[in-house]
């Protein structure tokens, strides 16, 4: 018998319907200050290669709205010159880009092999008591949202949370509450 509780590896993010962005029925621009941003940035690739801006492109949309919806990707589409089908396939397959709205605190719990094996298991466990929720929720007040993904990049400190744009290395399950405390 395994003290790990089972996961559902098959139901990964990269599969669920989670992951299909929305019409939110509301138009989408880049405001003067983020498309300037994004100019500077596409700058740096040469002008047959503007395309490559796409990920900076898409975290100024995430930034602006909270989550990517259809209308900001056919926006960040027209504005790199590319397809909102290519821009989509990048937005489903990095985790860390939202297509639904999320809570003022987005926690991602690492959970591949070197995580699982420092206990990560058991940090998602008391997150889920601590917040009150299973992962992939948000709470009612819209403050958290708690989210288990595949590799955060930092095996070597593992168990890896990661909080909006922070990472909380090693951490043991039993700061796992004063970390939603905090």
């Amino acid at each position: 018998m395994s003290f790990h509780p089972p996961i559902d590896y098959g139901a990964g993010l990269h599969r669920s319907q989670r992951r299909q962005p929305v019409d939110d029925g509301e138009p989408f621009q880049y405001p003067d200050e983020h498309r300037a941003r994004l100019e500077e940035i596409a700058r740096r690739y040469p002008p047959e290669r503007r395309q490559s801006a796409i990920l900076p492109a898409l975290y100024l949309a995430q930034r602006q709205k909270g989550f990517i919806t259809l209308n900001a990707i056919a926006h960040v589409a027209e504005v790199i010159g590319c397809t909102a089908a290519e821009v989509e396939d990048v937005v489903s397959f990095y985790t860390m880009f939202h297509t639904r709205p999320v809570g003022t605190y987005v926690v991602q719990v690492c959970r591949t092999l070197p995580c699982a094996l420092r206990g990560a298991e058991r940090v998602t466990e008391e997150l889920m008591e601590a917040l009150g929720m299973q992962p992939g929720g948000t709470d009612p007040s819209g403050m958290f949202t708690l989210m288990e993904v595949e590799c955060l990049g930092a095996c070597d400190r593992a168990p890896l949370v990661m909080v909006n744009d922070s990472w909380h290395e090693c951490l043991a399950p039993e700061d796992a509450k004063k970390l939603v405390e905090d």
